[in-house]
């Protein structure tokens, strides 16, 4: 109920006028039964625009730590995560990794569309990153198509760390549903998942037309990050 109230009501309208967002390609989208949903991530706005602008409802594994903040602010972001149907995922761990394979199979199971972002993490620089193979395991065990997707101008729109997103429009586009039923039973077997995640993200890349790295965002960022703390606080030297 609450769903159907932000994308008609509440948030819908609002997003269509702010972002002005361009769609191609919406009938790659299924109208009915399970698929997946695998785009590049630019922006937090990627939560919602996807939603606003799809026919059917789509359920996204979300980052736990928008369900768990602190304070007032921290629990209105978790109401309005749990009442738009986004599904917290731990994103710590092997077995953390397993319990969002679960919950995503579980939204396939119901028969609906399930939304998810192989890179795993938003781009802090605009390019697209080496996908993650859960969304090959899952897409395998599941038996679904994936529809690639590109979001186009949501990093210039909301960049990270900008809470206002600038207005101008963005492009939403859609890719013809990739089948994989010739890898059907192959799920456990480590250089098909690694094939079938490239190939969702070579997609992802023609769409998007984004640079493309090979490395994943995650180690990238800790990289980053630690390099920073270093010209901070440089290490004294060894006498």
């Amino acid at each position: 109920m609450f769903y159907c109230l932000l994308k008609y009501v509440l948030l819908g309208p609002l997003l269509r006028l702010v972002f002005r967002p361009r769609i191609e390609g919406l009938d790659h989208v299924p109208a009915s039964g399970p698929a997946i949903v695998a785009g590049n991530h630019l922006s937090f706005s990627d939560h919602f625009l996807m939603p606003a602008i799809l026919r059917r409802r789509i359920t996204f594994l979300a980052k736990a730590e928008y369900f768990t903040g602190p304070g007032v602010k921290g629990r209105l972001t978790a109401f309005f995560f749990r009442s738009a149907g986004q599904i917290p995922v731990d994103r710590s761990g092997k077995e953390a990794g397993q319990a969002a394979i679960r919950e995503g199979l579980g939204v396939l199971g119901r028969g609906e569309l399930l939304g998810i972002y192989p890179e795993g993490t938003r781009s802090h620089d605009g390019r697209l990153y080496k996908g993650k193979v859960g969304v090959a395991v899952m897409a395998l065990r599941a038996g679904v198509p994936v529809v690639p997707c590109a979001m186009i101008g949501t990093f210039e729109a909301q960049p990270p760390g900008k809470v206002v997103p600038r207005i101008r429009p963005v492009v939403i586009r859609f890719g013809e549903p990739l089948d994989f039923s010739r890898y059907a039973g192959m799920e456990n077997q480590k250089t098909v998942l690694r094939a079938v995640t490239d190939e969702i993200m070579y997609a992802i890349l023609s769409l998007s037309e984004q640079e493309y790295v090979d490395r994943y965002a995650a180690d990238v960022k800790a990289e980053q990050a630690e390099a920073k703390k270093e010209r901070r606080f440089p290490r004294a030297p060894l006498v």
